[in-house]
């Protein structure tokens, strides 16, 4: 069966401390909830979450969602996002499968980034590894004003902004993402097909504002 994998990347340095990364951990757990009542993600999606404050963590490798355990989670330290795009790379050129001449291999992954501040390492060059690997769509979220959306910008297309990194602003994001896998799910399900734009995807919540 081919899996639909989907990557996580949560900072967690210190400026989430407090109400940001509780929301967040509330936000997995409404995620999981969520996507364990859609038969379409039960039977297809895989999910890993890789966290990055001083240094990139992958917390959880991919596992299907009958069988995830939400990871704890603890805000401290500076923004590695080079350092979790490297990981990402890593773990994606180990754990989804290629299509070789006798079977067919996983879907592309689904990649979403939430940070809420400026990367503090060099993210380019996490970035040229990110880019050797084949990826699906991925979604970057810039969570309340100190997050870069120029820097998501050059990531990828698609970047998201919450006002706020409040407990309703995230959870807002955390079920729009439930509803964006549920979706990934369905369509390679009965297509045979990938998302590949924000057109393909549930529209976001008002929380939630698309970067132009």
């Amino acid at each position: 069966m081919r899996r639909l994998p989907v990557y996580l990347l949560l900072d967690t340095s210190g400026s989430m401390h407090g109400e940001p990364i509780e929301a967040v951990k509330n936000g997995v757990e409404i995620l999981i909830s969520s996507l364990r009542q859609d038969p379409y993600a039960l039977e297809t999606a895989y999910l890993s979450i890789i966290t990055f404050d001083t240094q990139a963590r992958q917390l959880m490798p991919l596992t299907e969602i009958a069988m995830f355990q939400p990871p704890q989670l603890q805000a401290t330290g500076t923004t590695q996002l080079g350092d979790a795009l490297a990981l990402l790379a890593e773990k994606i050129d180990q754990e989804v499968q290629k299509t070789t001449h006798d079977t067919r291999g996983d879907w592309k992954p689904l990649v979403f980034i939430m940070t809420d501040g400026a990367p503090t390492d060099d993210w380019t060059k996490g970035f040229e590894k990110l880019k050797k690997v084949k990826t699906g769509m991925v979604i970057a979220c810039a969570a309340g004003h100190n997050a870069d959306t120029s820097i998501l910008k050059q990531i990828t297309e698609v970047v998201v902004e919450l006002a706020t990194a409040d407990s309703n602003t995230i959870k807002a994001f955390f079920k729009w993402v439930s509803a964006s896998i549920s979706t990934g799910s369905q369509k390679v399900d009965a297509g045979q097909k990938e998302v590949t734009g924000l057109n393909d995807l549930p529209p976001p919540p008002p929380e939630v504002n698309v970067v132009l």
